[in-house]
């Protein structure tokens, strides 16, 4: 597996060379909140909704005196835009009472925010913080259980099969290099595993192959 890894270190760095989250963000609180909208919708739909909402509301003071129907209305062109909205204003009155206005600095207390689960929790504390972190979204479980440097059939057993597997100085990059890879190459419908860089070290590729033979 350390070879693997090595490998995969070696070939993704060249390939993604600026490994980094596409949301758009200028401080920790604007990830918070973009990272919250997010769920269930992708990140370039979340950055042009929070291009313009970040103009005029980008600190827990701005949302914490919204109604929910108020932010709804700025936030309706992504997916459970209601919800979202109850989450962020309340999360931005906890900030507010409980951290004296400033994002928490650790995943236990992140995840006491409303809406804020391990995966935004980590997503916040690998990008604004730049604390070893393994978020894993769907990009990340696919391709690294489709590589096969994760067995595992849900999201916190991949995370931990991940951050045991990886060395602690790679997980920010490999995270990304992951969501990447799952982006541009190893989609979820029809994989382009012929034009894969990593194909020779990919587990379902390889098994893939195995089988044509006999087809």
């Amino acid at each position: 597996m350390k070879t693997k890894i090595k490998s995969l270190i070696e070939i993704f760095s060249e390939a993604y060379p600026t490994p980094e989250t596409s949301l758009n963000f200028s401080s920790p609180f604007e990830l918070l909140v973009a990272t919250i909208l997010s769920a269930q919708t992708t990140d370039v739909q979340v950055n042009k909704v929070t291009g313009e909402l970040f103009k005029n509301y980008n600190t827990p003071q701005d949302f914490a005196v919204l109604e929910p129907e108020e932010l709804a209305e700025m936030i309706k062109s992504i997916g459970l835009y209601r919800n979202k909205s109850k989450y962020v204003i309340k999360t931005s009155k906890i900030i507010l009472e409980d951290y004296a206005g400033k994002v928490p600095l650790t995943r236990n207390n992140l995840m006491k925010l409303s809406g804020v689960g391990r995966k935004t929790a980590n997503v916040v504390l690998a990008n604004a913080f730049q604390e070893p972190a393994f978020p894993v979204d769907t990009h990340v479980f696919r391709v690294s259980n489709r590589i096969g440097i994760a067995t595992a059939k849900n999201v916190r057993k991949t995370e931990k099969e991940l951050t045991d597997n990886i060395p602690k100085n790679y997980w920010i990059d490999m995270h990304h290099w992951l969501i990447d890879h799952g982006r541009s190459v190893c989609k979820a419908q029809n994989p382009l595993c012929d034009k894969c860089p990593i194909n020779h070290l990919c587990d379902y590729y390889i098994s893939e192959k195995e089988e044509r033979k006999y087809e």
